[in-house]
């Protein structure tokens, strides 16, 4: 948590840098208040925006300490937190001068209307990210738009504050400017195509494809010969683009890692065919490879050792990263209890079944696995219904010291994180993994 202060910490030094600077080295204007502040959300909003490549670039160094998921959830509200600032610039400007011609005036100079291109653009790249699903816009797709528009964004407002910002003509950020500028540049080539091109020489082998149930596939992979594994923790997951020729689609996806870190021959993802892309996962063959950057995530129980007593929550394909888990405290024959509600829709989509039998009667760990269907057979003589609060209570007994790990579709994760905090559990306690995330 130390180690997060200190990022958190950094980061508000990075956004704040230019607007304090500034206050020291401005100069006495007569400009009224919303004149000045509008220039103030400016020089603020530019730095928001421009260090999104840190939360969204998958550094490592930023990553441990909060989880992608988490990172990933605050890089969508800072920029939209980002974008209000710099819409309210010239809204600001104009009603501090009492002039509309910053906003509508036609004969403006270019690096006037270079920022309103940056405007422009930046409303264009919200909207997009905010309505994507409603667009039936496809990642990639999305991808290649926010590639474009983020970069040109930076660009167009940078060189537009440069000239006409009084505040950068200080000497402290008339230098630091364009250092910031060539920062982002660099991060953001690294991040999009010096990385990825590394990563690709050093491809993974598909060794395997396991067909788990209806629709449900486990993909082996192994690393190039003479190379290890990348380490990793049971629970986190990886990004994977596979390159399978035969006019498949090659896209890039992020995968919870279903195999244990004791397993040295080859790393596996769980994947349900659920999408475009997903439903063609089955026809990956031996022999194919994957590009593979890994680990991410703090979805671990070995991150929480003071736990003595584990709750397992998973709602259908949310089962993976709990595998990973069970099948590393089976492999170090680790006596945790572990209690596993296990939420499937029918008997035939049960994932893992019988190796999670087998693991209950080996002990190892202590495994009360319990199978609860929403639309059972005549046949099913088990749990039946949802993951609901009844059932917390029936087969966890005494919720004290226990640690809960829920993975699953949105309404399980909260309707479960709801019924735990009205029976007394702390935040502490509850660990979920949100997988609905972009990069």
């Amino acid at each position: 948590m130390g180690s997060g202060l200190v990022r958190i910490f950094l980061y508000l030094a990075v956004v704040l840098a230019p607007l304090i600077i500034s206050m020291f080295y401005r100069q006495q204007t007569t400009n009224n208040f919303l004149y000045e502040l509008g220039r103030n959300f400016a020089l603020v909003g530019i730095m928001v925006l421009t260090i999104q490549i840190l939360l969204a670039g998958r550094f490592k160094w930023i990553e441990s300490s909060f989880g992608f998921d988490i990172l990933i959830r605050y890089h969508r509200y800072m920029a939209i937190f980002g974008t209000i600032l710099i819409i309210a610039h010239p809204l600001l400007l104009a009603a501090g001068t009492g002039k509309l011609t910053l906003l509508i005036g036609l004969t403006m100079p270019w690096y006037i209307w270079l920022g309103r291109a940056a405007l422009v653009l930046l409303i264009i790249n919200a909207l997009v990210s905010v309505y994507q699903s409603k667009l039936h816009l496809k990642f990639e797709v999305w991808r290649f738009i926010h590639d474009i528009t983020g970069p040109s964004i930076i660009l167009f407002s940078f060189v537009h504050s440069w000239i006409v910002g009084d505040d950068i003509h200080s000497q402290p950020l008339y230098w630091l400017w364009p250092i910031i500028l060539i920062i982002f540049f660099v991060l953001f080539a690294y991040h999009r195509f010096i990385r990825p091109l590394l990563l690709n020489r050093h491809p993974y082998l598909v060794t395997d494809v396991i067909q788990e149930s209806k629709g449900v596939w486990t993909v082996k992979l192994a690393p190039s010969k003479g190379e290890r594994i990348k380490k990793y923790l049971p629970g986190q997951f990886h990004f994977l683009t596979f390159h399978r020729g035969k006019s498949l689609p090659e896209e890039e996806h992020h995968w919870t890692i279903s195999s244990s870190p004791t397993e040295k021959k080859y790393v596996s993802s769980t994947i349900k065919e659920l999408g475009d892309f997903t439903a063609t996962i089955g026809e990956t063959k031996p022999g194919d490879t994957a590009t593979v950057h890994a680990a991410f995530g703090r979805f671990s129980y070995l991150l929480h050792p003071e736990e003595k007593s584990l709750v397992f929550i998973a709602g259908g394909i949310g089962i993976t990263p709990l595998m990973s888990m069970l099948r590393y405290m089976r492999d170090i024959h680790e006596t945790i209890p572990v209690v596993l509600l296990y939420g499937s829709k029918t008997e035939e989509e049960i994932v893992f079944r019988k190796e999670l039998a087998e693991m209950q009667e080996k002990q190892f760990p202590r495994l009360q696995a319990v199978h609860i269907l929403s639309d059972p057979g005549k046949k099913w003589t088990g749990e039946t219904g949802l993951i609901d609060r009844d059932k917390l209570i029936k087969h966890c007994g005494k919720l004290d010291n226990k640690g809960f790990y829920i993975v699953g579709p949105k309404d399980l994760l909260d309707g479960t994180v709801k019924n735990l905090r009205e029976l007394g559990v702390n935040d502490e306690r509850i660990h979920i993994e949100i997988f609905s995330f972009i990069d």
